[in-house]
């Protein structure tokens, strides 16, 4: 299993356990009420085909993350036994599989087997589990829709500030930019105890470095919350978010798709934006619209009362204090991005069309970047877990005049004193980056 694939095992096991570890107060009731509920559930576990999770197996999960330190290191997946063996299907049976559903998209699944076995699209001696095919074509969302049934929802509220974020985007005015009229973006966060929106702010793009920069300034303004809540958009299914958010013991999660009810508290700031804000901006240009915006959340929304609490949010919100978790100094850390890189033989590492040169001990290995797109001057190198230092760019006039010592100890040891940021726990590495 690669480093990637262990990341995502790692994420998916702190997402079932974070409710026990985030410092949430819960009496031994609900904790076993609790493990119950999510012993009884059905999880798609990455990499496995099991859907279960039994209590001991959380419990374990929980002693390994505090025994580690809170890292998310602790909850790697050991290297299977059975690495390189053949699972249940072959590729050949999944694309039969996969073509087929496609003929006979309304057949159930007992009856499309029966047809996969008597078409001879099944090798010899395998023989297609139920639960397997089902798992299958799940995944690749070829099972009948289901009919709409009621479903049982209920009006709720976190029962401390910080307890629960709520985060959405909302399509805003045009501003001129760079002389053209641009579409703008209000990402926003909201405190579902309170209703104080820790960050608001407009952005010419709804990608994720505008939704990570808003994050951040929402988490140094009003602190750590213990969950937040997004949808399904591509900024708030990136490994990157995912992977920051459980760094700072942050446990992320997702609606439903195609179910916004459960954000109803967000979507009712957004209306609130429109009609009490929008409705008399008159600037014309992003500056104008950010910097109107913040008077009137400061001046006017949090110092209103809010008709669904009684009190404005921000009193809400500062009626206890005592329980908020205070942002990390080196908060800016956690939204490095990472890159993998190969050490070249003349000690070079490639990293966004900038040659850096890395320690003569890593020649050949496959390090760690981690940097700030913004900051390329600032580019730390790791390896097995280990910061290197800082990797400093190419002067190849320089190297020209350097005299290579042949008995040179090239036995270089990590050096953390070398990086600014060994001010606080880092993860290694997140999945899906470069």
């Amino acid at each position: 299993m690669t480093e990637d694939e262990k990341m995502q095992v790692a994420l998916f096991r702190f997402g079932v356990i974070c409710d026990f570890v985030n410092g949430s107060k819960l009496s031994t009731g609900e904790k076993s009420h609790l493990l119950r509920d999510k012993c009884a559930r059905k999880w798609q576990i990455p990499f496995s085909e099991k859907t279960r999770i039994g209590r001991s197996t959380i419990l374990r999960w929980v002693r390994l993350y505090k025994a580690g330190g809170s890292k998310l290191e602790s909850l790697f997946p050991g290297d299977r036994q059975d690495q390189g063996q053949c699972r249940a299907m072959d590729q050949e049976t999944c694309l039969a599989l996969m073509a087929l559903r496609g003929q006979m998209p309304a057949v159930p699944v007992v009856q499309l087997i029966q047809q996969m076995e008597a078409r001879d699209l099944v090798p010899p001696g395998v023989t297609l589990n139920l639960s397997t095919v089902y798992r299958f074509l799940h995944r690749q969302h070829l099972m009948r829709p289901v009919e709409r049934t009621p479903q049982d929802r209920r009006k709720f509220e976190a029962e401390l500030p910080n307890d629960l974020w709520q985060s959405d985007v909302m399509h805003g005015p045009m501003v001129q930019a760079g002389g053209k009229l641009r579409k703008t973006y209000l990402i926003g966060f909201i405190d579902d105890h309170s209703r104080l929106v820790p960050c608001g702010r407009f952005y010419l793009s709804e990608a994720l470095s505008s939704y990570l920069d808003a994050f951040q300034w929402a988490l140094l303004t009003r602190g750590l919350p213990r969950k937040l809540y997004v949808d399904n958009g591509p900024a708030f299914r990136s490994r990157h978010l995912e992977y920051i958010c459980a760094s700072l013991g942050i446990s992320l999660i997702h609606s439903k798709p195609y179910t916004p009810q459960g954000r109803g508290k967000i979507e009712r700031f957004f209306k609130s934006v429109r009609s009490g804000f929008l409705s008399t901006f008159e600037g014309n240009t992003l500056a104008d619209i950010n910097a109107s915006f913040a008077i009137w959340l400061t001046e006017k929304y949090h110092q209103r009362p809010h008709g669904g609490t009684g009190q404005s949010p921000f009193q809400r919100f500062t009626s206890h204090s005592e329980c908020l978790r205070i942002a990390p100094p080196n908060l800016r850390d956690f939204f490095r991005q990472t890159a993998r890189r190969r050490v070249g033989k003349d000690r070079t590492i490639v990293l966004n069309d900038r040659l850096y040169e890395g320690p003569v001990a890593l020649i050949g290995r496959r390090v760690e970047l981690l940097y700030h797109a913004d900051m390329p001057d600032q580019v730390e190198i790791r390896y097995n877990q280990q910061s290197y230092g800082m990797a400093h760019p190419v002067n190849l006039h320089v190297n020209c005049r350097v005299k290579r010592d042949k008995n040179r100890n090239a036995q270089i040891q990590p050096d953390p004193s070398a990086s600014p940021y060994t001010g606080g726990k880092l993860p290694i590495g997140r999945p899906g980056d470069e």
